[in-house]
């Protein structure tokens, strides 16, 4: 999902701050809410996420938000450890499964080769070092474990239509108990939440999966067009993502862990004093 932001000093750009999904806490689950979309890119992304191979198996949903993944790993087989720095975030993802972990991307306090599965979605366009959280991903998987997610490419046209047009054009606003409500209008996205500059180019993820044992293939993404007419028009959802084509908007990656990083690199451990701990057990 979104938001674990980098927090270094002198990054106030009144974009991209933690603070606004303490304000929009409400719009994580709220069907036709500017999150929308975010359920869309949830639904695709677990598509990417095989059955579990193994009894016990983990999976580690970084920046995991509300939890908006989960409903689409029900039945999978996985321990869903979700990690997130947003506390209320974290309570409304225990509500639908997730077992909960507070922390952040670079620094997760879990032990080393604990997942089966890490997942990274629409998390790397909000932190300052997304080849870290690459790193921070390959010391969690376990030797053959699989990284996943999706995130924004550097691009003028994800400028263009995810941030100049998508927190401006107008969409009908849904109304639970029929057809939208034509007199109310809301924005597709919520405004403030992408900083551009963030925006991520394939080849960067590449470099970094590289240099800690992965192979990272890539695939674009993007919304079916007559669904998404429909939805600005009427208000009405969902729409599908589609897999495949240009990634100069969205796009997903996966990779797989290899046994060892490749000769010459050395992989990245969390910094003194992170504590480490085997996952969490689900929610009591």
């Amino acid at each position: 999902m979104v938001h674990t932001v980098d927090s270094a000093p002198g990054r106030h750009r009144g974009r991209n701050e933690l603070s606004q999904y303490e304000r929009l806490r409400d719009e994580w689950w709220r069907p036709g809410s500017v999150f929308t979309p975010l359920r869309w890119l949830a639904e695709a992304r677990a598509r990417l996420v095989p059955p579990a191979g193994r009894p016990g198996a983990v999976l580690v949903d970084l920046g995991c938000g509300g939890g908006l993944l989960a409903p689409w790993l029900a039945g999978r087989g996985y321990r869903h450890v979700g990690v997130d720095p947003v506390s209320i975030s974290l309570a409304l993802a225990r509500e639908h499964g997730v077992t909960p972990l507070r922390g952040d991307a670079y620094r997760v306090p879990l032990a080393s080769g604990c997942a089966d599965v890490v997942v990274a979605g629409e998390l790397l366009e909000h932190v300052a070092d997304p080849a870290r959280v690459i790193a921070e991903a390959a010391r969690l998987l376990r030797p053959g474990g699989l990284l996943v997610g999706d995130t924004i490419n550097a691009t003028a046209l994800a400028r263009l239509l995810l941030v100049t047009l998508g927190e401006r054009v107008p969409a009908v606003a849904p109304r639970p108990d029929g057809p939208g409500d034509r007199s109310r209008f809301r924005p597709v996205m919520a405004a403030g939440i992408h900083d551009p500059d963030l925006f991520v180019p394939p080849a960067l993820l590449r470099t970094a999966a590289r240099a800690h044992g992965m192979d990272l293939q890539v695939r674009g993404l993007r919304p079916g067009l007559p669904g998404l007419l429909r939805f600005l028009t009427t208000g009405r959802g969902p729409v599908p993502m589609l897999a495949g084509g240009s990634p100069a908007l969205l796009y997903q990656f996966r990779a797989t862990r290899r046994a060892a990083p490749a000769r010459g690199t050395r992989r990245a451990d969390p910094p003194r004093g992170t504590r480490r701990a085997d996952p969490p057990r689900g929610p009591s």
